[in-house]
């Protein structure tokens, strides 16, 4: 403690809404917050958030509900949001409706009620049904980012400070004593680092751990012209793969990834539709509509063996363990997170000690998703004729296996 990193705090998620002078420090009035159920709940913690995607929106929101102070700075100058879709399995909505959001949902996202899995010219290996597989949770969604990224927006009551970022950190016994970008300063009993997988925060934390290539490559993008594809479903070939599922308001969110020895875009020359030209022609069709020319692309990257905290200064979501999309993960890690984070900060206590607590408790959760992911990519890189038989008489047991301890609550 006591030195002072510069930091150049980004953030590759979206944000939230007005921005407005934080302070930090010299709080007038004890918070109060009221929860969903009517309890009052009261801490005198404040809170500095980096980042208002997602993970920091949800985290903020969580705070809130425990009576703390908490700010929010996003380095983007106004609310945005990058992406597609998002598949929502049964503990990412039992999550995000803890906060408040399960009306929400129901009302901008479709519901998901299985996933198949078919090689690549469009053959049925497996049916999984989702309301089995997530007993006990809630049902599964499928929803825009967007419009994910909105509704934590509105019940976020928390202003954000948009086109801010840290300029330096420095720890001492009293707590962060930060200075920000737009020359502002404050002191935080706790700062949370949600700025993404690319995470600048993640260097005052431990400076060793960063993104790690996963030898995909992978695009998303939006279209209105399957509106009759009604649950998550995959289409399996050979180092390729290409997933489609409702998003609600007739969309359905496209998903492709391929085995790249590189992080760069493979399709510069050739053009995405053509990696995928032994694929049925409902992928084909799907890969040749407008939407798909302007696909989100990005490297499946990791975030894993890393601290996640160094004194007061904690990461949740990306910054802390991002994973491979293959679980669908992404959101519950982070809004978990988010819960776990203000469920042990209200506990009252060494805030050092308490900061420790909600690593030990997340961390083997998110190992075990990082694990499956592998085991995951090991299966799709298996021969083919294996894989499918694979597939075809062991996708539930698989499914079971993956799934069964995320059922439980974080």
């Amino acid at each position: 403690m006591g030195q002072t990193r510069r930091l150049n705090v980004a953030s590759d998620a979206p944000e939230a809404s007005d921005q407005e002078p934080c302070c930090g420090t010299g709080r007038s009035a004890e918070r109060t917050s009221a929860s969903s159920t009517g309890d009052l709940v009261s801490s005198h913690l404040e809170v500095l958030v980096v980042g208002a995607g997602i993970a920091g929106l949800a985290t903020a929101a969580a705070l809130d509900r425990k009576g703390m102070f908490v700010d929010v700075i996003e380095r983007h100058p106004e609310p945005r949001s990058t992406g597609a879709g998002l598949f929502l399995p049964g503990n990412s909505v039992r999550a995000l409706t803890a906060l408040g959001l399960g009306e929400q949902l129901k009302a901008l996202g479709s519901p998901v009620p299985g996933q198949r899995l078919m090689d690549r010219r469009g053959r049925v290996l497996a049916d999984i049904d989702m309301a089995e597989l997530w007993r006990g949770t809630a049902d599964c969604v499928g929803i825009t980012r967007a419009g994910l990224h909105a509704s934590l927006r509105d019940i976020v009551r928390v202003p954000v400070r948009h086109g801010v970022t840290l300029s330096s950190l420095k720890q001492s016994d009293d707590g962060v004593h930060v200075e920000f970008s737009d020359g502002g300063r404050g002191r935080y009993d706790v700062v949370v680092g949600a700025d993404g997988i690319r995470s600048s925060l993640r260097e005052s934390v431990d400076p060793a751990a960063g993104a790690r290539f996963l030898g995909q490559v992978c695009w998303r993008f939006l279209t209105d012209e399957a509106p009759d594809i009604d649950r998550w479903s995959v289409w399996l070939g050979s180092g390729t793969a290409f997933l489609a599922y409702p998003v609600g308001g007739g969309r359905v969110c496209c998903y492709a990834d391929v085995a790249a020895a590189s992080p760069e875009d493979p399709t510069a020359a050739a053009g995405l539709l053509k990696l995928f030209s032994g694929y049925d022609r409902r992928v084909r069709d799907l890969l040749a509509a407008p939407a798909a020319e302007k696909a989100y692309f990005s490297p499946v990257e990791e975030v894993r063996d890393g601290m996640w905290a160094h004194g007061r200064v904690v990461l949740v979501g990306d910054a802390a363990h991002a994973s491979s999309p293959n679980m669908a993960q992404g959101v519950a890690m982070a809004v978990e997170d988010a819960q776990v984070l203000a469920e042990v900060l209200a506990m009252g206590g060494d805030t050092d000690d308490l900061v420790r607590q909600y690593g030990q408790r997340r961390l083997p959760r998110t190992q075990w998703v990082q694990r499956q992911t592998h085991r995951r990519n090991r299966t799709r890189s298996l021969p083919l004729a294996v894989r499918n038989i694979a597939f075809r008489y062991g996708a539930k047991a698989l499914y079971e296996r993956g799934y069964a301890p995320l059922r439980e609550l974080p």
